[in-house]
């Protein structure tokens, strides 16, 4: 991720001390932040699903190429530096290269999520409250409908 911080230099930085949100699930995107240095927790609906430490991570790239509200709320878990584009859009429009590598990361991503899931498959196959991966894994591979909405359908108050 050298890359993306020798690209994300031009733009502002902002000092997150421990504790500092640096976005908040459900707040209006449209930023974009490369982590120069320090250490954030990534919580969705408040369970920790994440630890970002590598430098040129990106945060809001999600937000912004869904044109929806943050997924997620980032905090700061030690002295973290970002580098700031508030026009998220804007910069991904203006530097192929950022998007290209925002780009690979989503891939990177998405790729290491199906694997997990098909792993989870093959082990446990249909153990109760795992049969829903098979449906899961079609949906992600068959996707191409409309755009895609955050958020779970599951029962918030199940009777197990």
């Amino acid at each position: 991720m050298s890359e993306m911080l020798a690209l994300a230099a031009h733009l502002p930085q902002q000092v997150f001390e421990p504790g500092q949100v640096v976005v908040r699930e459900g707040d209006s995107a449209g930023s974009l932040w490369v982590l120069a240095s320090g250490a954030l927790l990534v919580r969705k609906g408040g369970v920790a699903v994440n630890r970002i430490t590598r430098p040129g991570a990106v945060v809001g790239e999600v937000s912004v190429l869904l044109g929806s509200a943050y997924s997620a709320t980032v905090v700061a878990t030690a002295r973290s530096v970002l580098h700031h584009a508030a026009d998220g859009q804007a910069l991904l429009d203006s530097h192929p290269a950022i998007t290209r590598l925002v780009a690979a990361g989503l891939a990177e991503r998405l790729n290491f999520v199906t694997t997990y899931l098909a792993d989870l498959k093959a082990q446990y196959g249909d153990a109760p409250g795992l049969t829903m991966v098979s449906t899961v894994l079609s949906e992600l591979s068959e996707r191409q409908g409309e755009r895609a909405r955050p958020g779970s359908l599951r029962d918030p108050d199940p009777d197990y």
